[in-house]
């Protein structure tokens, strides 16, 4: 059973939310939030699987909320600007998503998060592997071994794109992708892909796009 806390300071939001979640056998929500500060309490008190949170919130707001707790969150706003977005990740987001998600699609995120995975809304997607192609080159020391072709992997990582995604994207076949991803983990040392994600953000490997 995955265990999902919801932090949003609408009432009507988090009702509608938990009836969604719920709607499926394998999802339960344990907690409602309805702010930042009461979020990261019931994060440490319930010890969630995923936490959905909110951006705009009283006390704390959710991006400084999502840097305090320790169960993955996926932020779930409508506030789509590049700000808000690499604030997120950079707290420690494992997804972003708009509001906009549908049921389906939200279920599938919960899942995807409490597995160990990232998820990222498409446009968002699309804007972070803009970043990355147009912005600097990245300053971070872990990724002076790297070459092009597993910065571009890493890059599509980040995005939320899984090794078929990935394969398409650079012109290379699923198991080649498989192979770059499985060669990033050892050279950085990363655990799982979520972790690849923070490292790619934590570098400068991908930026906020102009």
């Amino acid at each position: 059973m995955i265990r999902v806390l919801i932090a949003d300071d609408q009432q009507l939001i988090r009702s509608g939310l938990r009836s969604l979640l719920e709607r499926d056998d394998d999802i339960t929500v344990v907690a409602e939030a309805a702010d930042g500060l009461q979020a990261v309490a019931l994060a440490a008190s319930t010890n969630p699987d995923v936490i959905l949170m909110d951006v705009r919130m009283p006390g704390i707001d959710g991006v400084a909320a999502t840097a305090r707790v320790g169960a993955p969150v996926i932020v779930l706003t409508t506030y789509d600007n590049d700000a808000t977005v690499f604030a997120a990740l950079r707290a420690g987001a494992a997804g972003f998503l708009l509001k906009d998600v549908t049921p389906g699609e939200l279920r599938r995120a919960v899942r995807e998060v409490a597995g160990g995975g990232s998820i990222l809304a498409p446009g968002v997607a699309g804007r972070v592997m803009a970043a990355a192609a147009h912005g600097p080159p990245p300053s971070g020391e872990r990724l002076a071994s790297l070459t092009a072709r597993e910065r571009q992997v890493l890059a599509a990582v980040a995005a939320g794109n899984r090794n078929a995604e990935i394969g398409e994207l650079l012109g290379i076949s699923e198991a080649t992708a498989r192979t770059y991803v499985g060669r990033l983990l050892t050279k950085l040392a990363a655990r799982d892909r979520a972790q690849l994600v923070m490292i790619a953000y934590e570098s400068g490997l991908v930026r906020p796009g102009g």
